[in-house]
């Protein structure tokens, strides 16, 4: 193997989380660590002039020019994108990808602003936001995955949560764990005498928006209590900043309860509640149950589509799709040629990665349907 081949192979891109750089080496993916920042994302540098000019067995992507690209938003499909830009580098050594895990309403700003060259939002866009963007704006459905309840009861190792319940303790009017209302679904569970302790995000969150949307749609209180937003005012609980910073909130608080991304919760071996459904089912979360609710998703023209309360025996109750945001027409002609490749490698070559990350990968209608309009962006 030739020198500069080795030096590509060992080439790290830097994938900043709120505002703290780390590397992702070859084809490992690290656990993200909490986001605390939302300034406008930055390129990652090239550090070595080898390391960034392709070997001759290399593939070419911009004529083998060192290209840097950044993006911000969700931190719900973080840990998938950092391992595909860590792959698309290999395949690109000349390609440096950074993106910032600054939750979805810091992206959509972001990529409103101008300041970003890809924006990500597990909400995707309003109507009013797409209008300001002048270079116009392209929704591409990248994933897909399950909302959980993740819990912290050391000595509940399987908790059962129904309808009722999980909105009731959102709402604060279930404040401890062996309510009778939680002891009458979880028989012989030892449910401590222990306060609930809510935690929800404090950032402008698309996984928020998904979670108050379904609780929403299932509950009246809560339709017309908090409702549905990226933001909320929550009647009870105490706010963390993403959903890295979920997952390390819960694993600190005895008795805490949250809603996080699936993957996140896998990774930190944080317990997960199984919920009921629609049909009035329990229903663990795992990514046959996604695929099942995700199926009765339609999407329409401009590939926004949401599913609040999924019908089905087998359908598990909180799932979403997760939107890169690309703009139809790049100043540079470059950058746009870049940005095609990257998100034509996501839906097909990058699918390949969401299962074992704990993602759903796209039906193969839905890829067939968003190409074409890739291939627009100019």
């Amino acid at each position: 193997m030739r020198p500069s081949l080795k030096l590509s192979r060992r080439k790290a891109i830097y994938l900043s989380l709120g505002g703290l750089g780390f590397a992702m080496v070859s084809c490992t993916s690290s656990t993200p660590t909490a986001t605390t920042e939302t300034k406008p994302a930055t390129s990652s540098p090239a550090s070595t002039t080898a390391a960034n000019t392709p070997s001759s067995t290399s593939a070419q992507l911009a004529g083998g020019k060192t290209i840097s690209i950044s993006g911000a938003g969700a931190s719900f499909p973080a840990p998938l994108y950092q391992r595909w830009f860590s792959e698309f580098n290999k395949k690109y050594p000349n390609i440096q990808i950074s993106y910032q895990s600054v939750g979805s309403g810091a992206g959509v700003k972001q990529f409103v602003a101008g300041t970003v060259d890809f924006g990500a939002s597990d909400d995707g866009m309003k109507e009013a936001e797409i209008a300001k963007v002048a270079k116009g704006v392209i929704l591409v459905p990248a994933t897909a995955g399950s909302i959980v309840i993740a819990y912290n009861l050391p000595d509940v190792k399987e908790l059962k949560l129904s309808r009722e319940v999980y909105v009731n303790i959102f709402l604060g009017k279930i404040t401890k764990w062996n309510d009778p209302a939680i002891a009458k679904i979880n028989e012989g569970a030892k449910l401590p005498d222990l306060p609930i302790s809510v935690v929800y995000r404090s950032d402008g969150s698309g996984t928020t928006a998904v979670f108050s949307k379904h609780l929403s749609a299932i509950n009246a209180d809560w339709k017309g209590g908090p409702g549905e937003g990226k933001s909320l005012q929550w009647p009870t609980g105490t706010g963390a900043k993403g959903n890295e910073g979920i997952a390390a909130q819960v694993q600190q608080t005895a008795g805490a309860i949250s809603y996080t991304e699936y993957g996140y919760a896998v990774k930190n071996n944080i317990a997960i509640a199984t919920l009921e459904n629609k049909a009035g089912k329990y229903v663990k979360a795992d990514g046959d149950t996604a695929s099942k609710s995700l199926a009765t998703v339609d999407l329409p023209a401009n590939f926004l589509g949401f599913v609040s309360d999924p019908a089905g025996d087998t359908a598990y109750p909180i799932v979403t799709f997760t939107w890169i945001m690309a703009y139809k027409k790049y100043d540079d002609p470059v950058k746009a040629e870049v940005i095609k490749a990257m998100l034509e490698w996501g839906l097909t070559d990058g699918q390949k990665f969401s299962s074992e990350l704990g993602y759903v990968p796209l039906p193969s209608e839905v890829v067939s349907k968003v190409k074409p309009a890739i291939a627009t962006i100019a």
